[in-house]
């Protein structure tokens, strides 16, 4: 069996569905569902069971036996980046991950997690995964600061050398239609330019970025759960790893292929940033992907023009949205 926690969120289900995909069924996926449409994430897929993410932490605190497990993939989180509650950060990213890992590593199960290219913080310490960058990294908001913590855990501990840490960038795809406010801005803009006819984008707050030119490493999350299916068929590849292109791209970028995917004429307007998010803005991130092309798996990443059509086109204006 494979526990999955996070396994009705966005990248959880798509991984799930990766899983089905590779004729893996025998998964525990562990999640929260309150009254959010993560629910329908879960549909057609095939798992053996489902689990209260808070009922499953004791269980594992219990020392309940799960039977034989295969492995654990660890994306469940607080994923909002305003969230301003830090220690409900804490006990959700930070103790929680604590737990699952220290299990993990006694009963010598293999373990990936989702950590974030948000512990990056403004970039001035660059973009690599190496352990040195790891420890110089300070985060710009409370959700990176928890995700961090953890990594610094993992790597003071040692366990860096025993488990997978996966740090997303900028991740978009089908199965974020729960987000809210935290869904990708592919999938934000495409709803508001098929309502009024132009998109949004943020003036910048750096003289050295024109407006809209602010870049990001997009990554496709169909890109994203081949990386990880690589690394749960290879778990001897352990450590810190980024999961984004190495290629880092504009918002202009992005609204100009949405744009054409619609076909529909460009109108982009630039407003004023929000001043309680000015001091934490990325204004540029792009994955250092060289450790990753160092272990020489043959995975390859749909380019902007590419992840962003298909999202389109056989996603978001069909009928059926669900990965």
């Amino acid at each position: 069996m494979i526990i999955l926690t996070g396994g009705a969120g966005f990248i959880g289900s798509c991984m799930l569905a990766r899983l089905n995909e590779n004729g893996v069924t025998d998964v525990l996926v562990v999640d929260k569902l309150t009254h959010s449409e993560k629910w329908k994430n879960l549909n057609h897929k095939i798992f053996s069971d489902y689990e209260d993410k808070n009922k499953f932490i004791k269980a594992v605190e219990e020392h309940k036996d799960f039977g034989k497990i295969e492995g654990i993939l660890h994306l469940g989180a607080c994923s909002s980046t305003v969230e301003k509650n830090v220690d409900y950060l804490i006990e959700n990213n930070y103790r929680y991950s604590q737990i699952l890992a220290k299990w993990a590593v006694e009963k010598s199960i293999p373990f990936i997690y989702a950590s974030s290219g948000a512990t990056y913080g403004n970039g001035s310490q660059g973009f690599s995964d190496d352990k040195e960058t790891t420890l110089q990294l300070t985060p710009l908001n409370p959700y990176a600061f928890s995700k961090h913590l953890f990594d610094l855990w993992i790597v003071r501990n040692k366990l860096d050398k025993k488990v997978t840490g996966l740090k997303f960038f900028n991740v978009y795809g089908p199965n974020e239609y729960h987000k809210g406010e935290m869904a990708s801005v592919v999938y934000k803009a495409t709803q508001h330019v098929l309502i009024h006819g132009y998109i949004n984008l943020f003036k910048s707050n750096d003289r050295n970025f024109p407006d809209g030119e602010q870049k990001r490493d997009f990554i496709y999350v169909k890109d994203c759960t081949k990386m990880m299916w690589w690394f749960w068929e290879h778990p001897q590849i352990v450590g810190l790893y980024n999961i984004g292109t190495g290629t880092a791209r504009s918002w202009n970028d992005l609204v100009n292929i949405i744009f054409r995917c619609l076909n529909m004429k460009t109108d982009i307007r630039y407003i004023d940033m929000p001043e309680n998010i000015k001091s934490c803005y990325q204004n540029y991130t792009e994955a250092d992907m060289n450790k990753f092309f160092n272990t020489d798996s043959p995975v390859n990443f749909h380019t902007l023009e590419q992840g962003v059509k298909d999202y389109l086109l056989n996603y978001l204006l069909t009928e059926n949205k669900y990965l």
